[in-house]
């Protein structure tokens, strides 16, 4: 319960500060400093979605959805994650922050763009 309550604050904290840094990442400040601590990395979570929504569209849609407004129904990570962590709070971050981060997100990590 305090990890959670923890974590909101962290969120809180990095989202006000992002209006400081005009040129800020919201992905690297808030996605990357938050999922750093958790033992799912960002690049499994990825394998997951991308596993589930291959269609860049339906992978950023998805995503999007579940930040916004996370439940077990929707999350795919494994009931024994959630048991131990619980579903994250909805993002704080507005429509636009979502959508700059999960671009980034999908930049980074999708394997299509990466080969060579």
């Amino acid at each position: 319960m305090h990890r959670k309550i923890l974590l909101k604050i962290i969120s809180i904290f990095m989202v006000l500060t992002l209006g400081l840094h005009s040129g800020s990442n919201v992905y690297q400040n808030v996605c990357v400093d938050c999922h750093q601590y958790q033992p799912a990395t960002l690049e499994k979570m990825f394998m997951l979605y991308l596993k589930t929504h291959s269609v860049e569209l339906s992978f950023k849609v998805s995503l999007k959805e579940f930040l916004q407004n996370p439940t077990e129904e929707k999350s795919l990570i494994g009931s024994s994650f959630i048991t131990d962590f619980s579903v994250k709070d909805p993002s704080e971050l507005n429509s636009t922050q979502l959508d700059e981060a999960i671009d980034i997100y999908w930049d980074l990590y999708n394997p299509k763009d990466n080969l060579k």
